[in-house]
């Protein structure tokens, strides 16, 4: 889909790289995964092999329902992230690498990634860097007017296993913090959409609760047996004949 041949070897690596494998170096270690790359060796390590490229840019790698993802952030350090389309997940606001496959084509209306054809939020073109660049290489030939120079790019504080939890947000528009980008910080919608959901489960409950109390309030009172035989000798009585004339 890409011509990896007119791009900067660190993204057409970065492209092409299978990232999450065990690290052959370290195979008999714990948390062995490759979830790092480094920009300048082209390659990528896992945390145990980060002494030698402590100097050097690096990148790391999370996962997000089996797809490699990175921050925002990071990337946009390196190359123009505009109108790809962003989630924000364990607080951070990601970008996948690649294409994801679809089970079928999208028929509806709305946006679409201009490569693969993905439903988008407006007012994004692309649904990953991939994408993106395949497009940028097709339209103008290159993506050199597109990158950035970063000289320094360490790894973020706290360096974690790049498994991010499946419960993530769409980037909203309107609450974007950049002009261009199409994604944006959502946390006050999230908080907003998660008032609300409570909101509405405390008014079901509320029914509920008060159409089982009423329920219960209404008990049929049974009737003694002196009772019913007085109302049946009322109902029969003596017959009332009409009148002769």
């Amino acid at each position: 889909m890409v011509n990896y041949s007119v791009l900067p070897h660190w993204l057409a690596t970065l492209l092409r790289e299978k990232f999450f494998s065990p690290c052959l170096v370290h195979e008999t270690v714990k948390k062995n995964e490759k979830n790092i790359f480094c920009l300048d060796c082209c390659l990528s390590i896992c945390p145990h092999c980060l002494s030698p490229h402590n100097s050097h840019r690096l990148l790391q790698i999370r996962r997000y329902v089996y797809h490699d993802v990175i921050r925002l952030d990071d990337c946009e350090k390196l190359i123009d992230c505009d109108f790809v389309q962003c989630y924000t997940t364990n607080s951070a606001r990601v970008l996948f690498i690649n294409q994801r496959s679809q089970t079928r084509p999208f028929r509806g209306s709305g946006n679409i990634c201009s490569t693969c054809d993905r439903s988008l939020q407006d007012p994004n073109l692309f649904c990953s860097l991939a994408c993106k660049v395949a497009h940028l290489v097709k339209s103008e030939g290159g993506i050199s007017r597109h990158l950035y120079e970063c000289e320094f790019l360490p790894l973020s504080e706290g360096l974690d296993d790049g498994q991010m939890t499946p419960d993530s947000v769409l980037e909203s528009p309107d609450d974007s913090s950049s002009s261009t980008n199409g994604g944006g910080g959502g946390s006050s919608g999230v908080d907003c959409c998660r008032t609300l959901a409570c909101t509405t489960t405390t008014e079901i409950v509320k029914k509920k609760r008060s159409s089982l109390s009423a329920r219960n309030s209404y008990r049929p009172t049974c009737s003694t047996a002196s009772e019913i035989a007085i109302v049946m000798n009322r109902r029969k009585g003596n017959p009332q004949r009409s009148p002769l004339y």
